[in-house]
């Protein structure tokens, strides 16, 4: 199989041809952000440009990752979203100060799915007419319990699709994901209708694309959670693609790494962030409760990365002047030392095209240029800049370049740092597992991006770890993108006492057969069975990818006597990576 890996990034986008879990040929073109579909089909074009062999006569899989769903909702760019809500008595949904417009209405299902008050058709009629009114073209629809009875989401749904609306496309919690958190689940359900129509808009064109070139067979688009989903799925689920950047360089690393078994830390440096990601025992950290992005807090599946303000052409400023009598000489040569009068902070914006490159900003790329560490634009134009900055301070410019790379790397260990400590103060959960205690603290440093590899040998003797920049590293999140296999979650809800048994994710309600003989061991085998239903959905012929999660088994007692269970099985197919070998031979 061929496959070829495209990342969209925020500077670069980049580009990988596999095979047979070898690298092929890479490629990368500048993003050009009002059209990423140019700067798709330029990298592509590009790539197998690179790969000079005419052997490329079965289809190619194309594995995406965009940051179009990302950029939609941090610029606030989606579509102006209402959410009908139907949150039961007791919940006043004002106080959650979601951010969005809500339209309360007065149905409601209790926690087992039990229907305590019918839907009100005329007030789900009126709230649609003044959710237009109000200038939404996109809807949410989201029970409190919708994901133990979908029930009451779908009959809202229908009353919608037979009137005369001025909405979009529907967005349905339930089918987001089957996991408790009602505020979470409304916020998820709101970014996804508000970024449904940008999707359709980016499908389309994905599509035009493939019938351009019929070369390209399936198109799969890269989750937060690292694993991939089909074109056609990301159109009832595109708020799943948030953040399948760091996604792609925690899947590179996870292709390409010397320390597939240790724990680790992974940077990705880029032009203007650096995306800071932690493995044990080989496993990627796990963020527990769903992605934040935007300062909404989601149930969307998610690998755990922090990223910090701090690039290769990240703005640099002097935040103070220490007193020094030293004299000091303004020119490269001579015996300066690094006992300088200024202190610096590097971030968190971006300031621009580096000197280096004709620009008329300095930046840690120009820094490093001048000094001779990366072999890219200009020298003579960095070390001029550089001279001009410093002579202000009467340093000179080999000084400054240096204080500029020994700060970055003193802030990029400090954000390491923090991040442990964070991961430290509470439970941390992996792919595979929780582990409490965790012993977190990283064995090696793992780099990509294209400052790698300026900054993670010194940055690892700095944290005295063994380190690996990896192999093909500038476009190591695309490599991410085309190892990536696709993922999938199902969540099984079982009542005993009612017989009722629920996979929201794929609006099923049926009857439990034999309720009095169903135990924790058939919950499992029937989360199990949905879960590889789902996996032959997406390809996979084998569940050997596919484990529990989660899972919780409560009694259910009345007049004290225990009258049934209640049963909650999280099933996935795991997210994981074919293994890369960076050699075409």
């Amino acid at each position: 199989m061929v496959i070829v890996g495209i990342d969209v990034g925020g500077t670069n986008t980049d580009a990988a041809l596999i095979s047979e879990g070898r690298i092929l040929a890479t490629a990368k073109v500048p993003t050009c952000h009002d059209q990423l579909l140019e700067s798709t089909t330029l990298a592509f074009e590009k790539l197998l440009n690179a790969y000079d062999r005419p052997d490329l006569s079965d289809p190619i899989e194309l594995h995406l990752s965009t940051t179009l769903s990302t950029n939609a909702i941090i610029e606030g760019q989606g579509d102006p979203t209402a959410v009908l809500a139907a949150p039961g008595p007791g919940m006043n949904v004002a106080e959650l100060n979601p951010g969005f417009p809500i339209y309360v209405l007065s149905g409601s299902m209790d926690h087992r799915g039990r229907e305590v008050a019918p839907i009100n058709q005329e007030e789900v009629l009126d709230a649609v007419s003044q959710a237009e009114a109000g200038g939404a073209t996109a809807l949410a629809v989201v029970g409190k319990f919708s994901h133990r009875n979908p029930g009451h989401e779908l009959e809202i749904e229908k009353l919608i699709l037979k009137r005369a609306s001025k909405t979009g496309r529907i967005t349905l919690g339930h089918r987001l994901s089957g996991r408790p958190n009602f505020p979470r689940r409304m916020a998820t359900s709101y970014l996804n209708a508000s970024i449904a129509r940008h999707q359709a808009v980016f499908v389309d064109m994905i599509r035009k694309f493939m019938v351009r070139d019929r070369s390209v067979g399936r198109v799969f688009l890269l989750k937060a959670d690292g694993g991939t989903m089909q074109l056609e799925d990301s159109l009832i689920r595109p708020v799943e693609t948030i953040l399948s950047g760091p996604a792609a360089s925690i899947m590179g690393a996870e292709a390409l790494s010397a320390y597939p078994d240790s724990n680790t830390v992974i940077l990705d440096i880029g032009g203007t962030t650096t995306d800071i990601s932690v493995q044990i025992k080989g496993d990627t950290v796990f963020q527990r409760q769903g992605a934040e992005i935007a300062g909404y807090k989601t149930l969307v599946p998610a690998l755990f990365s922090r990223s910090i303000g701090l690039g290769g052409d990240s703005e640099i400023k002097v935040v103070r002047r220490l007193e020094s009598n030293k004299e000091t000489d303004a020119s490269l040569s001579g015996n300066n030392t690094l006992d300088l009068d200024i202190e610096l902070e590097i971030g968190p914006r971006r300031a621009g095209t580096p000197a280096a490159f004709g620009g008329d900003c300095i930046t840690p790329t120009d820094a490093a240029v001048a000094l001779g560490l990366a072999k890219v634009g200009s020298a003579s134009q960095a070390t001029r800049a550089l001279a001009d900055f410093a002579e202000i301070y009467g340093i000179g410019a080999k000084e400054l370049a240096t204080k500029i790379i020994d700060t970055f790397i003193k802030q990029l260990v400090v954000a390491i740092e923090e991040t442990y400590e964070y991961l430290e103060s509470r439970p941390v959960y992996t792919v595979s597992e929780i582990l409490t205690p965790p012993d977190i603290r990283p064995q090696a440093l793992i780099g990509l991006g294209a400052p790698a590899g300026v900054f993670i040998p010194p940055i690892a003797e700095s944290l005295g770890l063994k380190y690996q920049v990896l192999p093909c590293y500038e476009s190591a999140n695309a490599i991410g993108a085309a190892a990536s296999r696709p993922t999938a979650q199902i969540t099984l809800h079982a009542d005993t006492a009612l017989g009722v048994m629920t996979v929201p994710e794929a609006d099923y309600v049926g009857k439990i057969e034999r309720p009095v003989l169903f135990g924790i061991n058939q919950a499992r085998r029937e989360a199990m069975a949905w879960a590889t239903k789902f996996g032959k959905k997406l390809g996979l012929d084998e569940a050997d990818n596919i484990q529990i999660v989660e899972e919780e088994s409560f009694n259910m007692v009345r007049g004290f006597h225990t009258v049934g269970r209640t049963f909650m099985i999280r099933a996935q197919v795991r997210p994981g990576v074919r293994r890369i070998c960076s050699s075409p031979d």
